[in-house]
C-alpha cells in the first residue's frame, strides 16, 4: 500500500503552560511525538512528514533526520497545517494518514484498521471513531441512514439531540491522496479564521463520495494531551496498559498500581515486581527474578533468578543469581557477574565485579576490575580520583579486602592476597601476601613461593 504519514505537531500547546514544546513533554519516558512516529514507521516505510511551528527548533534537535519537516508558519488551522505537506507529497503516494503528535494513545491497529479500511472504500476518506458516553469537546459523527458517515457536527454547534450521540470523532484519517490535494484548498473558512479538516467530511458527502469509519471502543486511545492533567490521565492509562502486558505474558506485579514500567522496557515470565517499582529506558530484565519493592531500574540489563531489593541501577548489567541492596546503587558501566552478592549501602560505578564475589555494606568500587570469588569487606572504597585523572583498582581472584580498606589507584591486589582492616594501600600487594597498616606494608606471604 502505498501510504504517506502526516503528523501535525505544530501547536502552541498554551494550557501546558510550558516553555517546552508540547510534544516534547514526556509520558511513559519519551516525547510525545516518539509514539505518534513509532505508528506510523509501522504503516509505511516513507519517512513521515512532521508539521511543526510553534518551538520548531527544539522539535527538530530532539528528532534530528528521522522524519521529514514542514513548517506552518501561520496558525491557521489543522485543514492548513495538512496543506503545507502538498508541495512534498502531492504525486508521490496514493493514501495519506493524518494523525496528531499530541494524541500518543492511539493503538498501532487501529491506525492499520484505518488505512485497511479506506483501501477498500471506493470513497475519498476513511476516519477513526469512538464510542464514549463520558469523552467531552468531541465532534459528534452524525451516519446516513445505510451507514456511512454523513457529517460531523461539533459539540459547540450540535443540538440536544445530537450531543446524545455516543459516536465520537478520534482524530486520526485515511484519504485518497489526489481528492486530499484537491479538496484542502476548497476548504471553507471558519468563524474563527482557520481551515479545519473535519470539513473534509461534508465536502466528501457534497463530492457524492463515502465516508467510512472505523470505530474503538476504547476510549483512552483517544486521550488528546493539553493540559498537565491530561497529560497524567494520559501516563495512567499507558501504565495500565503496559503491566496489562505483562501480567498476561506471566509477570506478577504484587500492586499494578504503583508499578511504573516504561514502554521499552522487557521483562521475562515469572519475575516479581514488587510494589514502587520504577522499570525505566531500555531496561531489560529475565525470567524468575524479585525486582523491590522502592527500586528503580533505568537502562539496565538484569539476567535470570535475581533479587534487587530498594536499590537504584543506571546503566548497569547483572548477570544470573545475582542478589543486591537493600539500598544499593549501581551507576553506568557496573558490571556483576554470576552469583555476585551486594550489600546493603554499596555502590559500584565503571567496574566490574567477578563471578561469586562478595560485596559487603557501606563499600564503593569505582574504576576497578575485581576478580572471581573476592571478599570486598565493608567499608572498602577505592580511591579512584586524584584531582586529575582517574585511575583503576585491580583485585585479581580469591583475594580478601579487609574492613574499611583504601586502595589508592593506580593499584593492584594479587590473587589470594589479603589486606588487613583499616590498611591503606598505595602499593600493588603482590599474590599470596598480607598488607596492613597506613600505609599498606607486606609483612608475610600467605604460603610458600615455589
Amino acid at each position: 500500500m502505498n501510504l504517506a504519514v502526516v503528523i501535525l505537531a505544530a501547536g502552541q500547546g498554551t494550557r501546558m503552560k510550558s516553555s517546552r514544546p508540547k510534544v516534547l513533554h514526556r509520558l511513559g519516558g519519551q516525547p510525545l511525538v516518539e509514539y505518534a512516529l513509532a505508528a506510523a514507521q509501522s504503516l509505511t516505510d516513507q519517512r513521515p512528514v512532521l508539521v511543526i511551528g510553534h518551538g520548531a527548533d527544539a522539535v527538530r534537535a530532539a528528532l534530528g533526520e528521522r522524519v521529514t519537516y514542514v513548517t506552518q508558519a501561520e496558525q491557521l488551522g489543522t485543514g492548513h497545517a495538512v496543506q503545507q505537506a502538498a508541495p512534498l507529497l502531492k504525486g508521490r503516494s496514493d493514501y495519506v494518514v493524518v494523525t496528531y503528535s499530541d494524541m500518543p494513545l492511539i493503538r498501532v491497529e487501529s491506525l492499520h484498521a484505518l488505512a485497511e479500511t479506506q483501501a477498500r472504500n471506493p470513497g475519498p476518506l476513511t476516519m477513526l471513531t469512538v464510542i464514549s458516553e463520558g469523552l467531552r469537546d468531541f465532534g459528534r459523527v452524525v451516519r446516513s441512514p445505510d451507514g456511512p458517515v454523513h457529517a460531523i457536527v461539533e459539540e459547540t454547534q450540535a443540538t440536544p439531540e445530537q450531543k446524545r450521540i455516543a459516536e465520537l470523532n478520534a482524530g486520526a484519517y485515511c484519504f485518497k491522496a489526489d481528492w486530499l490535494w484537491d479538496a484542502l484548498p476548497r476548504l471553507p473558512l471558519s468563524p474563527k479564521g482557520e481551515y479545519y479538516l473535519t470539513d473534509l467530511v461534508h465536502l466528501a458527502v457534497a463530492d457524492g463520495g463515502r465516508v467510512e469509519a472505523v470505530t474503538i471502543a476504547d476510549e483512552t486511545e483517544v486521550i488528546g494531551i493539553n493540559t498537565r492533567a491530561q497529560l497524567a490521565e494520559a501516563e495512567a492509562a499507558l501504565r495500565q496498559r503496559v503491566n496489562e502486558r505483562w501480567m498476561a505474558e506471566g509477570v506478577t506485579l504484587i500492586d499494578p498500581a504503583t508499578t511504573y514500567i516504561e514502554p521499552s522496557a522487557q521483562l521475562g515470565r515469572d519475575t516479581v515486581v514488587m510494589p514502587n517499582t520504577h522499570i525505566q529506558g531500555r531496561s531489560l530484565i529475565g525470567e524468575d527474578c524479585v525486582i523491590g519493592p522502592n527500586t528503580i531500574l533505568r537502562d539496565t540489563t538484569i539476567g535470570d533468578r535475581c533479587q534487587v531489593e530498594c536499590s537504584v541501577l543506571e546503566g548497569a548489567f547483572l548477570a544470573d543469581e545475582v542478589t543486591m541492596g537493600p539500598f544499593a546503587r549501581l551507576r553506568p558501566g557496573a558490571r556483576l557477574e554470576r552469583g555476585v552478592r551486594m550489600g546493603n549501602f554499596g555502590e559500584v560505578k565503571n567496574s566490574t565485579l567477578g563471578p561469586g564475589t562478595h560485596m559487603g555494606h557501606f563499600s564503593y568500587v569505582g574504576d576497578a576490575t575485581i576478580g572471581e570469588h573476592v571478599n570486598i569487606g565493608a567499608g572498602t572504597i577505592t580511591c579512584n580520583y586524584d584531582g586529575v585523572k582517574k585511575s583503576r583498582t585491580v583485585i585479581e581472584d580469591h583475594a580478601f579486602i579487609g574492613s574499611d580498606t583504601m586502595l589508592v589507584a593506580p593499584v593492584t591486589v594479587g590473587a589470594h592476597a589479603r589486606t588487613g582492616a583499616g590498611a591503606v594501600v598505595t602499593k600493588d600487594v603482590p599474590p599470596d601476601s598480607l598488607a596492613v597498616g597506613m600505609p599498606a606494608r607486606v609483612i608475610r606471604r600467605m604460603k610458600a613461593e615455589g
